[in-house]
């Protein structure tokens, strides 16, 4: 597929102080959680917002729910390059002009095993979702924002990204490809007129865990940190775009992600260890026992 240039509708987005204001917007995994949050928010704040899902009735759900002729949905499966592509060409229609700010959303939890025990299947469908979705939203857009010279990007990552909590490798490895990918773009980005954001959020009150690809007891215990220590979508959304118009790169919203975060960066070493210390405590699932072997704790 050839790289995108910007069809002439004839108009180009006018720049704004503030790009979450106004902004002509294009939202991935927007059916649910934090996607549909941000898609809410972004239509509150005034703007035009473009709602894809790989499940397209869940975006339409989204489109009702913002109402007033704000919001479109669009079936994309970003894990495909010739999709996110299609979804570009789609929303420079309706919005008629490309978009000034893409947030790149859409992922799926998984975890519960050790390396070793988890499914190539498994390992091939985080990395094509929470990755290489990335990759391609990224790749699509990138061009039509520098066209404009105006504009935002906002990655999703997690902590997970830089936490390297056991059994969650998959993901750990994928969104920190997330987080690596965000930090190259933005030095590539500087003084272009496009603002780069990437969100590491801790437990978010989703149906990620329900949507997701997590096994055994790992399941129990997201769902309950979920429920217990888990902060809005909403509450996400507005902090994210709010840190985005003041042109923050990193934004690590909750006190127990800047925990992680301070602690590996000052003492990773000790962190380390603590990290290693909580492996050997966690309970291996009895299916990754009878693909390890007896010795498996």
């Amino acid at each position: 597929m050839m790289p995108m240039t910007a069809p002439d509708v004839g108009i180009y987005p006018r720049r704004r102080p503030k790009v979450s204001y106004g902004a002509s917007a294009v939202v991935t995994g927007a059916g649910s959680g934090i996607g549909r949050a941000f898609a809410q928010t972004l239509a509150a704040r005034g703007g035009r917002v473009v709602c894809a899902d790989i499940d397209v009735g869940r975006a339409q759900e989204t489109v009702d729910i913002i109402g007033g002729g704000k919001a479109h949905a669009v079936p994309c499966d970003v894990t495909s390059y010739e999709q996110v592509g299609e979804l570009a060409r789609v929303a420079t229609s309706w919005l008629r002009q490309p978009a000034d700010l893409v947030i790149n959303n859409a992922g799926i939890g998984t975890g519960g095993l050790p390396v070793g025990a988890m499914s190539m299947s498994d390992w091939e469908g985080t990395l094509a979702i929470n990755l290489w979705g990335v990759i391609h939203g990224c790749q699509v857009f990138t061009p039509l924002l520098r066209e404009q010279r105006f504009g935002g990007i906002i990655n999703v990552a997690s902590a997970a990204s830089f936490a390297a909590a056991p059994l969650m490798a998959a993901y750990n490895v994928s969104k920190a490809g997330v987080l690596a990918l965000s930090e190259t773009l933005s030095a590539e980005l500087s003084g272009s007129g496009i603002k780069v954001t990437v969100l590491c959020p801790t437990f978010v009150k989703t149906n990620i865990v329900n949507d997701g690809r997590i096994s055994g007891s790992a399941s129990g215990l997201a769902a309950s940190m979920m429920k217990y220590t888990g902060v809005s979508p909403e509450r996400i959304a507005r902090g994210t775009l709010d840190a985005h118009d003041r042109g923050r790169f990193y934004v690590v919203p909750q006190l127990d992600a800047k925990l992680v975060w301070h602690l590996k960066r000052h003492i990773p070493n000790p962190y380390r260890w603590g990290a290693g210390l909580i492996g050997r405590l966690m309970p291996t699932p009895v299916d990754a026992k009878e693909l390890l072997g007896a010795d498996v704790r």
